[in-house]
């Protein structure tokens, strides 16, 4: 009877074809009719398991060609990045934070348009570091928005990052991050321990809730750090 296999079972079986060579780089798979009589359960079961092998960049699908078993599979790289806090507590090192600078204010005309803030929206702007071992390890550049969190106003960042307190407090649902080469400026040469112009690596991260902008940051790193991907 249909609906005894799993789509779990349905991937497992096509990815032995595929790595078998029963179905080689470029071979077109059957149709999803096919495979769901074969194995004896529904369409959706096997949908979804194309969905999964799809995800996974091995197979590609395209209307009315069919899925293919891809020539190249496509590998996505996965990038951990936790709370600094985590971060540098996890290599063994001890975590100190520091508020710079924060207040309260109308957003500036390029955050408004990068963020698609309203007019006359007020943000929350804050400059801190965060330490390992006492040496300078990031420089954070963050603006909130007050219609998007609202209690951001009035909260303490003495003792706490404005990152560890968002997490608990507003969820988010999208994230774009951007990764660049930057020049130190005097303010970064001064917090990071370094010389002007010296070549720092730095990441741009916006996220947003429902909809809504929540916060943009720029994080700048010290001298020599390495971020590591894997896929």
């Amino acid at each position: 009877m249909a609906g005894h296999v799993t789509y779990r079972e349905v991937k497992a079986t096509i990815l032995d074809r595929i790595k078998g060579g029963a179905w080689p780089p470029g071979a077109l798979l059957p149709s999803e009719v096919e495979l769901a009589a074969e194995f004896g359960t529904a369409r959706a079961t096997v949908s979804r398991a194309m969905r999964d092998l799809v995800e996974d960049g091995l197979v590609e699908r395209k209307r009315k060609a069919g899925t293919r078993v891809r020539k190249m599979p496509l590998r996505q790289a996965r990038l951990d990045i936790p709370l600094v806090r985590v971060e540098v507590e996890d290599q063994g090192a001890v975590y100190r934070y520091a508020l710079v600078a924060s207040h309260v204010g109308a957003a500036p005309d390029w955050l408004r348009a990068r963020m698609g803030l309203p007019g006359g929206g007020e943000v929350r702007h804050i400059l801190c570091m965060h330490f390992a071992d006492g040496q300078p390890y990031q420089f954070e550049d963050r603006w909130i928005s007050l219609d998007s969190a609202p209690d951001a106003r009035a909260a303490d960042f003495t003792a706490e990052g404005p990152n560890e307190w968002l997490v608990r407090q507003v969820p988010y649902s999208n994230v774009e991050i951007s990764f660049s080469a930057t020049a130190a400026d005097a303010e970064q040469a001064q917090h990071l321990g370094c010389a002007l112009g010296d070549a720092l690596f730095r990441v741009e991260r916006q996220t947003s809730w429902d909809g809504r902008e929540l916060t943009f940051v720029r994080l700048t790193y010290h001298r020599g750090y390495r971020m590591t991907a894997r896929y």
